[in-house]
């Protein structure tokens, strides 16, 4: 069974959005009720301590005003936008919950674990480099990805996205940069509008976003054909020293907020065929952060099966056949797109 690590801070749960808001602490208290369930009890995870982060290390990816703006919120109940609140407490989780990103890349890299899952709150992936919005004030993930090549000695970072939304703020923060690879599957047409599989990177950082995006009703075989093989080869061809996974269950069958229909077998397989990538490519380092997942079980049972597959009780083989032979939905037809950038 392989080492993995969960790491989390109580003081995530102090982010409050009000009544009936989606993004809810009760997110995350769910997933630490079930750290003392037998069945996770069996993955033997190490439970890893939580950290604040630094302003330099938010200052990597946010900018000054960002910054300023975000910690401006601290004691104060203020609406960012139509989406997003800060409450007076939302600063110092917002700094936790990059700051466990940064933990959990730490532990890996290291070698304390082979994996880790960060449970934390508020999300990141939406957040731009000067602009909080859906529900995210700093972006966790793209502040982990800095923090390995800045801090860690890492050349290249690959950040792979399986939110029903559409990371905006990640691949605004890497859009020029040609050491990481930002990967996304995406429901689409959906909020945030971005996402088209023509958005490909700029300048030198061209052909390092790759977007996948994908309407309502796609399900666990789609997934598992597109994860298993289109996002598997380019991982392959990319051959990144890291993988960092904003790992959104906002595509459950069940979400409120979604329009997918993966089980939790889907997000089993799902993980595991990003383990698998990472086995080959990075010698296992991977971290998942949570971003959505509205459904409160779904996101208990999907983030178990990841724990599963982190652990190694789940393998999967690539998908056999041509890619044109397999179940890859929409998107099947934007293979020469990525076939331009990756020999997949």
């Amino acid at each position: 069974m392989n080492p993995i690590g969960i790491i989390f801070d109580p003081e995530c749960l102090l982010h409050d959005t009000g009544p009936g808001h989606a993004e809810s602490s009760a997110r995350l208290q769910c997933l630490l009720n079930m750290l003392g369930a037998h069945d996770v009890q069996l993955l033997r995870p190490t439970i890893l301590p939580g950290r604040l982060a630094t302003e330099s290390e938010i200052l990597r990816v946010h900018s000054p005003a960002h910054w300023r703006r975000i910690k401006a919120t601290a004691g104060y109940n203020v609406r960012l936008d139509n989406d997003t609140v800060a409450s007076p407490r939302s600063f110092d989780a917002a700094l936790r919950a990059a700051g466990c990103a940064i933990a959990a890349t730490e532990s890996v890299v290291s070698r304390q674990v082979r994996s880790a899952f960060a449970f934390i709150r508020p999300p990141g992936h939406h957040a731009e480099p000067d602009k909080p919005m859906g529900f995210c004030l700093f972006n966790n993930v793209a502040v982990a990805a800095r923090h390995a090549r800045a801090a860690l000695g890492l050349q290249r970072v690959a950040i792979v996205d399986f939110d029903v939304h559409h990371g905006n703020g990640t691949q605004v923060a890497f859009y020029n940069d040609p050491y990481v690879l930002y990967i996304s599957t995406h429901q689409h047409p959906l909020y945030p509008g971005t996402g088209a599989a023509g958005e490909v990177g700029e300048g030198l950082g061209r052909g390092r976003t790759i977007n996948i995006p994908l309407r309502g009703g796609h399900g666990d075989a789609e997934y598992d054909a597109i994860y298993g093989s289109i996002v598997a080869r380019i991982l392959e061809r990319f051959r990144p020293e890291l993988i960092l996974v904003s790992a959104g269950f906002d595509i459950a069958a069940e979400d409120p907020l979604g329009s997918m229909e993966v089980t939790s077998e889907g997000f089993a397989r799902i993980a595991a065929h990003l383990v698998a990538a990472a086995e080959m490519t990075c010698g296992g380092r991977i971290v998942f952060a949570l971003e959505g997942g509205y459904s409160l079980m779904s996101l208990q049972d999907g983030i178990f099966a990841c724990l599963e597959a982190m652990a190694g009780m789940i393998h999967v083989d690539e998908p056999r056949g041509s890619l044109s032979s397999l179940p890859l939905g929409d998107a099947g037809q934007y293979l020469d797109v990525y076939r331009e950038f990756f020999p997949i």
